[in-house]
């Protein structure tokens, strides 16, 4: 059974870091891009982060920039999110997912597996 697991996610100060992770289990992520989304009550779902297994190439959508980092640890299946400098808009719950290489990431149906979520709270 294919698995994405989430963990990591706490109450963290504004201007404080957190690291979450994605351990995945089940099959051979080698060709696949991962993912993190996130999803704050009331809002859309948003792009946050993504890397290929390879951890050749890495994305990031505009409101992280410059404060979140993905990396990848393949001896150990895990993909990891490092938050630093956090705001209470980061404030949500944060999703791991992976699509194949060869999709386009414009499209949530691309993304074959999803994590359970883990929940990031920034207070003020």
């Amino acid at each position: 059974q294919v698995q994405l697991v989430e963990s990591g996610g706490g109450l963290v100060q504004a201007g404080g870091s957190l690291r979450l992770s994605c351990a995945a289990s089940g099959r051979t992520f080698s060709r696949y891009a991962m993912t993190w989304f996130r999803q704050a009550p009331g809002k859309e779902r948003e792009f946050v982060a993504e890397i290929s297994w390879s951890g050749g190439s890495t994305y990031y959508g505009d409101s992280v920039k410059g404060r979140f980092t993905i990396s990848s640890d393949n001896a150990k299946n895990t993909v990891y999110l490092q938050m630093s400098s956090l705001k209470p808009e980061d404030t949500a719950v944060y999703y791991c997912a992976a699509r194949p290489t060869y999709t386009s990431g414009s499209y949530y149906y691309e993304y074959d597996y999803w994590g359970q979520g883990t929940q990031v709270t920034v207070s003020s």
